[in-house]
């Protein structure tokens, strides 16, 4: 297990537990069970770690709290794990994510308001705590949903509710302090960000017209 590492999983109820990747060998047609889920629980995040990283879990709220995994003890896989933050009635688990030496945090909004944020600013904490805020957000800026490790010159891409993406160098968004609500980083026509993702950078190829000739404009 220390050699092959771990397959760490998060619930939307805030439970966190990690498993030997060894455990998921032979996998058949049928499947294996990965995690125990509670009623109305959901899995949103998976992650391979190598024994020794660190994790950031973020909440709908805005709260988030970074901890080692060596605070998350192996579990068979056919477990609930344990908590990863203390909530507050009503909130719930949007993100988990590992983070290394030398990554920005980027935090996404739900009407589109982003930033970039220095990692030293997510203090290390103990497992379960209540954690800290991811930054401001109200009426205007929306909730969080998406809190994401980046490097310079990967890609952003943001897909809303109505079906629009968009894909953005990370260097485009502002590197500010944590407790801010950020700029705006997607317009929205009266929908909401549903999704984040971290891509490597791809130039934007030039659009060709329908007839596949280049314009001799």
């Amino acid at each position: 297990a220390e050699e092959n590492g771990y397959i760490m999983m998060a619930t939307k109820f805030g439970l966190i537990k990690k498993t030997a990747l060894s455990e998921f060998e032979s996998i058949r047609k049928g499947g294996k069970i990965a995690i125990s889920l509670l009623p109305g629980d959901e899995l949103i995040s998976v992650e391979l770690t190598s024994g020794d990283d660190e994790v950031l879990v973020g909440s709908h709220e805005g709260k988030c709290i970074r901890f080692s995994e060596h605070d998350v003890r192996p579990m068979g896989r056919d477990t609930q794990g344990v908590r990863s933050m203390d909530l507050s009635e009503g909130d719930y688990v949007i993100d988990m994510t590992v983070i290394q030496p030398g990554d920005t945090i980027v935090t996404i909004s739900s009407n589109g308001y982003g930033k970039r944020s220095l990692i030293d600013d997510y203090r290390l904490q103990s497992r379960a705590g209540k954690g800290i805020k991811a930054g401001t957000f109200n009426e205007k800026t929306g909730s969080l949903v998406g809190i994401k490790p980046v490097h310079e010159g990967e890609d952003l891409m943001m897909s809303c509710s109505g079906g629009v993406a968009i894909r953005m160098q990370v260097d485009e968004i502002a590197l500010i302090g944590r407790d801010t609500q950020g700029v705006k980083v997607m317009r929205l026509d009266g929908s909401e960000i549903a999704s984040v993702a971290i891509a490597p950078h791809e130039d934007e190829e030039e659009e060709l017209p329908e007839d596949g000739e280049e314009s001799s404009d």
